[in-house]
């Protein structure tokens, strides 16, 4: 806490499902944010990306409890799937706001990108600091990211800040393409997370 302020993250995904690389993530926003609290939220259904027909909420979140139930000062939440529908950031943030709250938004790098086509994208930055993380090194983005946070500043006022972070090459597409194809999660998944998608039978 920070003059008074309890400084609060919000981590929200698919976690289709939560890998090595979503711990880390988390584990760098906790200790370079100095939070007090971090939220885990999956999505019910999200706004900006397709997920399987098939695909079971009820399954992402308790595959996020098994992963990041571990860390101190985390907080799994039902939140948007218990609310159901599309799971919008804005909602979430009116949620968690309060006098006494200051709330840091995490993001990966095309989410930072197109904040600004997100609902309610003014008071999105009226309700926390928003902040990303880079998983690739492309120059080319690099200069766009530059570009969009002076678009930022003039319109809301604020930018997205960076949070640097070891690269770690893991996605959920790629975990997922390796259990269809029956190779191993073991550097790459939770052995808790591993156990609980062989026995549920999940993404083959």
């Amino acid at each position: 806490m920070i003059n008074g302020m309890m400084r609060i993250g919000i981590y929200g995904g698919t976690f289709a499902p939560p890998h090595l690389g979503h711990i880390k993530a988390a584990e760098a926003f906790f200790k370079q944010m100095e939070l007090d609290l971090l939220y885990i939220i999956p999505t019910a259904v999200p706004p900006h990306k397709q997920i399987d027909a098939a695909d079971d909420p009820r399954h992402r979140l308790a595959m996020c409890e098994l992963a990041f139930g571990h860390m101190p000062r985390v907080i799994v939440s039902d939140m948007e799937i218990a609310r159901g529908g599309k799971s919008y950031t804005v909602d979430t943030l009116r949620t968690l706001a309060a006098e006494d709250r200051r709330l840091f938004l995490l993001m990966g790098t095309d989410m930072m990108l197109t904040l600004d086509k997100w609902r309610e994208p003014e008071e999105i930055f009226r309700l926390c600091y928003p902040v990303y993380m880079r998983r690739e090194s492309d120059p080319v983005i690099e200069g766009q990211i530059i570009a969009k946070n002076s678009e930022y500043l003039s319109k809301y006022g604020k930018i997205v800040r960076r949070i640097p972070m070891e690269f770690v090459d893991i996605s959920s597409t790629a975990v997922r393409e390796r259990v269809r194809a029956g190779e191993s999660l073991a550097d790459a998944v939770p052995e808790s997370v591993i156990a609980y998608i062989e026995k549920e039978g999940l993404y083959v």
